[in-house]
């Protein structure tokens, strides 16, 4: 629909919007286009840290799937860091239209510093998000398993409760119904 530099030029719309976020390479963009059945509406890349705007896509004329920029990419300049976690935290904490925001983290790797502090920073503004475990077609079903147990007994030890939390992989569609529902079910509350 559109690309926007800020929230403040992001569209006037009555429709809810699910964000996606993430560290840079997490398979963002592979799974927008997996749950939207588009091979390249986001587009995918081998170098982390493309997305630069807040990107947009309507869905069936009745919600927003908007792709949010990469956080944690080492390679940009501090001045182009800073740049963008204004705009992140500005579209995740001045949205009206913002139902949920979706937390891409790639199963394969243990609780990261960053992310921890990305979530304890949404729980502190009251920001509603799920988690996503991403990637699971690189691991055998019962490395899946345990990884991302482990990851949520992690996140207990500080937490009374976790969000809700999907496992996905864009390469075998797993997850993509779960979500979708969660968004369906979303959908029938009011906005804001």
């Amino acid at each position: 629909m559109t690309s926007s530099p800020t929230v403040g030029k992001c569209p006037d719309t009555d429709k809810h919007e699910y964000a996606f976020i993430g560290r840079s390479n997490v398979g963002k963009s592979s799974l927008i286009n997996m749950l939207t059945g588009r091979k390249d509406l986001a587009m995918t890349s081998s170098t982390p840290g493309k997305t630069m705007l807040i990107n947009h896509f309507v869905v069936n004329d009745q919600w927003h799937i908007v792709d949010l920029p990469g956080y944690g990419y080492a390679r940009r300049s501090k001045a182009d860091r800073e740049k963008l976690e204004k705009m992140i935290k500005g579209y995740i904490t001045g949205r009206r239209q913002m139902t949920n925001l979706f937390l891409l983290i790639d199963s394969r790797h243990k609780p990261q510093q960053i992310d921890l502090d990305f979530m304890e920073w949404l729980g502190e503004n009251g920001v509603p998000f799920s988690i996503v475990f991403t990637k699971l077609d690189k691991l055998s079903p019962n490395a899946g398993k345990k990884l991302t147990s482990d990851y949520c007994a992690a996140l207990l030890e500080r937490w009374e409760e976790l969000p809700p939390v999907f496992r996905t992989s864009s390469a075998d569609r797993r997850g993509r119904d779960a979500i979708l529902n969660y968004i369906e079910e979303m959908n029938k509350l009011p906005i804001g």
